[in-house]
């Protein structure tokens, strides 16, 4: 757990991002080009690994990304800033990219909003003690890799959630409004998710266990 300054320092971080990005909007909705570029300087990393999470492919990505950003842009004025930037022009990258994979499988029906059965309430108390967790894995350069193959072998709608809650960082709410998903679906997805990952990637969690394999292997 973080102490309460670094906690108090990560907030005011958030929330001066958060003023930022908001008075760029406010000046691209005046015809501020360069505003606008800065969003998508900001943003275009994260659109990307969105995009190339769903289609799986990077060619995709790249033109779900640009098509994202030029929604964006033209719908400007439509953007009512209930929400943060960030999570509405995801909610635009994940839209594309299903519209994308869509159009590649003959139309057939792509979604996040498969069912989640059985009870996600129990595996919060199981889940939430072990260390490290899969987003502290992920920022590790020499394993990061082993998740990123791990995390593409969850069902989607698990998956993308982990992505948005766990690795860009976004808010419960702001992953539920990026997925069009309610905030207890996303808990009970991300709750699935984390013990997907640890059951796979359980070997490296035990540092001290013998039979560990070496970094960068499988």
């Amino acid at each position: 757990m973080m102490p309460a300054t670094e906690n108090a320092t990560a907030a005011t971080i958030q929330a001066t991002a958060e003023d930022t990005d908001l008075a760029l909007v406010h000046a691209a909705k005046q015809g501020d080009v360069r505003a606008f570029e800065e969003l998508v300087r900001r943003y275009q990393g994260m659109v990307f690994r969105v995009a190339q999470h769903i289609t799986g492919s990077r060619e995709d990505a790249e033109e779900v990304a640009q098509e994202a950003f030029l929604k964006a842009f033209r719908n400007l004025e439509r953007f009512e800033e209930r929400s943060r930037f960030s999570t509405w022009v995801t909610r635009i990258a994940v839209n594309t990219a299903l519209m994308r994979l869509r159009a590649r499988r003959g139309h057939e029906t792509v979604s996040f909003h498969e069912g989640d059965a059985g009870n996600p309430g129990a595996l919060g108390e199981e889940i939430a003690d072990w260390r490290p967790d899969p987003e502290q894995l992920y920022g590790r350069n020499e394993l990061r890799a082993i998740l990123i193959r791990a995390l593409a072998s969850l069902p989607r709608h698990y998956s993308m959630v982990f992505l948005l809650r766990d690795v860009e960082g976004f808010s419960t709410e702001e992953t539920a409004e990026a997925l069009g998903l309610s905030p207890s679906a996303v808990k009970a997805r991300l709750l699935r998710a984390r013990l997907h990952l640890r059951e796979r990637l359980h070997p490296y969690f035990r540092r001290d266990d013998p039979q560990r394999p070496s970094n960068g292997s499988l």
